[in-house]
């Protein structure tokens, strides 16, 4: 099967904003864009099924404020696809979010 080229999301969607986050290569403390409308691991699906982003995945075990036990997430672009994406419009698109 053919490798698809990956597609860009709306400028001020969900979808655009996770996506700008990972395209910086900036962290993001949490979703808060979002405002719980819908979490942040949906818009990650989305990216990398509907858009075709090959966004890395990295769970790990980690406590809560609490001490129960659970697992945080680290979402992630490859260092080539982010400068590949950048080279070929990829920095239009974000500046163009700063309108």
């Amino acid at each position: 099967m053919a490798k698809k080229t990956p597609a860009y999301p709306g400028l001020r969607t969900g979808r655009g904003q996770v996506l700008a986050v990972l395209l910086s290569n900036r962290d993001q403390a949490g979703a808060e864009p979002l405002q719980g409308r819908v979490s942040l691991a949906a818009i990650v699906k989305a990216l990398k099924r509907k858009y075709h982003w090959p966004i890395e995945t990295h769970s790990f075990p980690a406590n809560t404020a609490d001490g129960r036990a659970s697992w945080a997430t680290v979402y992630s672009l490859p260092e080539q696809v982010i400068a590949t994406a950048l080279a070929a419009g990829g920095q239009d698109w974000l500046d163009s979010r700063k309108d």
